[in-house]
């Protein structure tokens, strides 16, 4: 895009886009859900230590034998451990079977945990707390430090990056656990941090000049964009490639928090540029026909 590209001018165009994004994600949550792993339902994980390599058709191979059809095995350390989850909570007897069998195998005992339904829901509770506490938290602070008007398109902001995350991950059928959780509190660091740099700058404009239209209001939030836009750009980036690299050379156990990572930087990207700075700009013009062209300015800083 031009250095002279008018972001306000095209904020329909956004909001549309994350409109039609949301309605596809809330088709998907609500027909096929999410597709939870047992920190969030009943199940119970394995860990085994060998003293061979250990290969992910070797591990499935072994719990096949003993009869255990739903496995599904993460290799760690140097392919010599595997984690091996199933839905379901394990008897007594199966757990000393699985004992018997791989202290005959490897040599060490596995270690078994479980999760009862009861577990996985407070698990489930304690998660969507966190979230909401965090936002709670990022409103109060950004309505001190700024104006409510801020405060209200920040947090339109983060839970447009943490609904799309969870929307990707429902539609890609991507289990989520609690690295995953872990993901989207830090992708709602990232977000609002961008969002802030950019509505400091838009401050920072609002006090050099009077604003008493929508035309001079639209200049100053395409010139706070833009102004900051590298910026965001290269704080992003930055993230993305060590985001990249846990991908790609990370273990598989935290797979799912560097594709949640990715996908949150994306969209937390692109909200701080074309959904909080267009949805403040709405409210500000809006104030500013309500005070029939009263010139407005930035509220004073704390």
């Amino acid at each position: 895009m031009s250095f002279n590209y008018n972001f306000v001018k095209n904020r329909n165009l956004y909001f549309i886009i994350s409109a039609l994004l949301t309605v596809v994600g809330l088709v998907f949550l609500l027909t096929i859900g999410l597709k939870l792993g047992i920190d969030f339902e009943a199940g119970s994980r394995v860990n085994i230590q060998a003293n061979e390599t250990l290969t992910n058709e070797k591990v499935q191979a072994e719990f096949e034998s003993l009869g255990f059809e739903d496995a599904t095995v993460v290799l760690a350390g140097n392919n010599d451990q595997a984690n091996v989850s199933f839905k379901g909570v394990l008897s007594k007897e199966e757990i000393a079977k699985l004992n018997t069998h791989f202290q005959d195998k490897y040599g060490e005992t596995p270690s078994v945990s479980t999760v009862t339904p009861t577990v996985g829901i407070e698990l489930a509770q304690n998660a969507l707390l966190a979230v909401l506490i965090a936002s709670i938290g990022i409103i109060i602070y950004v309505a001190f430090r700024f104006e409510w008007s801020m405060a209200v398109a920040a947090i339109i902001a983060l839970f447009h990056d943490a609904f799309m995350i969870i929307a990707i991950f429902s539609i890609l059928r991507i289990e989520v656990d609690l690295p995953f959780i872990a993901a989207v509190l830090t992708i709602v660091g990232y977000s609002i941090n961008d969002t802030i740099v950019t509505f400091d700058r838009i401050r920072e404009n609002m006090k050099l000049e009077k604003v008493n239209n929508k035309d001079k209001l639209a200049e100053i939030v395409n010139r706070s964009i833009r102004e900051t836009l590298g910026r965001s750009i290269n704080t992003v980036l930055t993230v993305v490639f060590a985001a990249l690299a846990l991908l790609i050379f990370g273990a598989d156990s935290i797979r799912n928090f560097s594709i949640a990572l990715l996908i949150g930087l994306a969209f937390g990207a692109y909200s701080s540029i074309f959904i909080a700075a267009q949805a403040w700009y709405v409210f500000k013009a809006r104030q500013l026909k309500n005070k029939k062209a009263r010139p407005v300015e930035a509220e004073p800083e704390i």
